[in-house]
């Protein structure tokens, strides 16, 4: 079947719709945009310089592949590139590239709650939910499976781990490892994605591997550079070694633990 166009739509001449995508009332398809086959674009949306794949669902007056929201930027050719099986709430902006790098980059099966926002350059995995209004500032990095509950911030060029989970009204200015929880105003440890990792079929094995990582990293009143140069000859887990490689990275530092969350951060579901 052909792409199904409500007369009120307008459509750049140029723009490539693949076959049984859908494109709603008063809904604006600008300047070189690509859109793979089943996707729905709701009422009011608006999409210009994107590469979209197949079976995303833009719900309503989202705003798609707009201008970053730098200084710097002056009508570059930039763009944004997402996957499959996304899921585009009400009143979402996700913006394309800056000109330094030129691409915002998202994966495949996300939900962006309503009011969320991604910026400039920001590379997401796959599987990320974003509840409404929380917002990635320009050039963030995100794992797949990732948490990020309402009304939370992140500074440009933080990192988040994969299945990371992070609590609503959380402002994060630094790097948040893979599987742990962060909450607060600023944002703090306070333990591990514990049922996430169940849920993702990580084993009870790997599992202990990264409680014990954890605690070296963040609970024992070692620094950082100390705790990873006893972890790296230790015998881990793969989601553990990810955890200790990830925190080895990054120009912001890695988010540290409350010490009054120690304990409980450390008991959590005891196995």
């Amino acid at each position: 079947m052909t792409a199904k166009i409500h007369p009120t739509a307008i459509i750049h001449p140029g723009a490539v719709l693949g076959e049984d995508v859908e494109v709603g009332p008063y809904a604006v398809i600008g300047e070189d945009v690509k859109i793979g086959a089943g996707t729905k674009v709701g009422p009011h949306c608006f999409i210009e310089f994107a590469t979209i794949g197949k079976n995303n669902n833009f719900v309503a007056a989202c705003y798609v592949g707009t201008p970053p929201q730098d200084y710097s930027y002056s009508g570059q050719k930039t763009t944004l590139v997402m996957g499959d099986n996304n899921i585009v709430r009400e009143g979402v902006t996700l913006h394309r590239g800056s000109p330094k790098h030129g691409e915002t980059v998202i994966g495949g099966g996300c939900m962006f709650m309503a009011n969320s926002h991604v910026g400039h350059d920001c590379q997401l995995g796959s599987r990320i939910i974003m509840v409404n209004s929380a917002g990635f500032s320009g050039h963030v990095e995100v794992g797949d499976s990732a948490v990020i509950s309402g009304l939370s911030g992140f500074h440009q060029f933080c990192r988040v781990g994969r299945m990371a989970m992070v609590g609503g009204g959380s402002m994060s200015g630094k790097d948040i490892p893979p599987f742990c929880i962060v909450q607060g105003d600023r944002a703090h440890l306070v333990g591990l994605n514990l049922v996430g990792m169940r849920r993702n079929g990580i084993s009870r094995e790997s599992i202990r591997s990264v409680r014990e990582t954890y605690k070296e990293l963040f609970l024992r009143g070692m620094r950082l550079s100390e705790a990873i140069g006893k972890l790296k000859g230790a015998n881990l887990s793969p989601e553990a070694r990810e955890m200790v490689e990830f925190c080895e990275k990054g120009t912001r530092g890695i988010m540290r633990a409350r010490m009054s969350c120690s304990r409980r951060a450390g008991n959590d579901g005891e196995e």
